[in-house]
């Protein structure tokens, strides 16, 4: 039994969810012949501020950028 984790920014829709369910279960099926049934996908969304590159979060780069604008 295939088990796909996938960590992710939050904001996406319902339905993006949704597609990437759909294309990750049948990318487990067409590439190690997984049956759909036994394939489980794990999202875990996570706020900007939770992530970093470089020694700095999202949400710090976000709020940078955004004072570059101003």
């Amino acid at each position: 039994m295939p088990i796909i984790e996938v960590n992710m920014l939050e904001g996406r829709s319902t339905d993006d969810k949704e597609r990437l369910i759909q294309a990750l279960t049948d990318a487990a099926i067409t590439s190690i012949g997984a049956p759909r049934e036994s394939v489980r996908i794990i999202l875990r969304e996570m706020p900007s501020g939770h992530f970093a590159v470089g020694g700095q979060s999202f949400a710090a780069k976000a709020a940078a950028k955004a004072a570059e604008k101003v």
